[in-house]
């Protein structure tokens, strides 16, 4: 291929259909727990679906993984297992706490 010829550019192909985001978290006052578990699904430049994981105790670095996947699909379908596990074992959506005067 010359680079005189001008290629057709398809950016929009392979790129994550909708934003995939979650943060909940799991506390209990009497056990000292208070946990978050996070996901998102991003695009790496090479056009392939990564889910990005991090757990740990609230206020605190904590874990990371990642898994590539060559279709969204397989992502998507990865992050709902792991939402429905997540629920099952007591994470919620972070709550607002007002201040009460």
């Amino acid at each position: 291929m010359s680079l005189d010829v001008t290629a057709p550019c398809y950016d929009h192909a392979g790129m994550i259909s909708q934003p995939y985001q979650l943060y909940v978290e799991r506390t209990d006052t009497a056990k000292n727990m208070a946990r978050y578990y996070a996901m998102e699904i991003e695009q790496t430049m090479f056009g392939e679906a990564c889910l990005t994981r991090r757990w740990g105790r609230i206020g605190k670095r904590g874990q990371e993984k990642q898994h590539v996947f060559e279709r969204e699909e397989e992502a998507v379908r990865l992050f709902l297992e792991l939402l429905k596990q997540k629920r099952a074992r007591g994470y919620r959506p972070r709550t607002l706490r007002y201040l009460r005067r």
